[in-house]
Parts: C-alpha cells; sequence; structure tokens
C-alpha cells in the first residue's frame, strides 16, 4: 500500500511519477524498496489520471443514492421514466466499475 501512497503523494505534490521519484519517497520513509514493484506501479500509472480516478471514485456513492431517490416516486409517467433512466445508469455504472476492477485486479496483488 505504501507504494500506491508514494505515488498519490507525488500527485499531490504535482511531482512526476517515475520510478526515481517514487523510490526516493518510499525511501525517505523507511521503506525497504522493491524495484520490481515500483516499475510495475509506474507502468500501472502511465496512462491513468489520477485526479479523475479520485472524482470517480467520490462521486460513485452519491450516484447511487441519487439513483434511489428517483426510482421511489414512479407514480406517474415522469416517474417511471426517470426510474427507468435511473435504473440504465445504475447498470452502466456497474458495467464500468466491473470493468475498472477486472483491470485493476493485479495490482491489488502487487501492492497489497
Amino acid at each position: 500500500m505504501e507504494y500506491v501512497y508514494a505515488a498519490l503523494m507525488l500527485n499531490e505534490t504535482g511531482e512526476e511519477i517515475n520510478e526515481d521519484n517514487v523510490t526516493a519517497v518510499l525511501e525517505a520513509a523507511g521503506v525497504d524498496v522493491e524495484q520490481s514493484r515500483v516499475k510495475a506501479l509506474v507502468a500501472a500509472l502511465e496512462d491513468v489520471d489520477i485526479e479523475e480516478a479520485i472524482d470517480t471514485a467520490a462521486a460513485a456513492p452519491a450516484a447511487g443514492g441519487a439513483a434511489g431517490g428517483a426510482a421511489d416516486d414512479d407514480d406517474d409517467d415522469e416517474g417511471d421514466e426517470a426510474a427507468d433512466e435511473a435504473e440504465e445508469e445504475e447498470a452502466a455504472e456497474e458495467e464500468e466499475d466491473e470493468d475498472e476492477e477486472a483491470s485493476g485486479e493485479g495490482l491489488g496483488e502487487l501492492f497489497g
């Protein structure tokens, strides 16, 4: 987990997430650094917008609550449409979450 934290710290301070910087942060924290894990992390984060990933993760619980509220009002046609749209959005989000989970499964094992 400390490897991911190092990358988050670098991102927060505006520093480039590369092998040298991640290694330096980990060594400063007193971690016995495994270069293979550093390389894997840097490669995995190469095309990832960390800010967008954080925003997406933070928005997921809020979207679930909004969908639940819309589904309660199905007394008229507009309510039915809103409920249908909410269900479609929820299904799309679940599918997207599954895709994201599948793409990150190996990371948990690497950095667990």
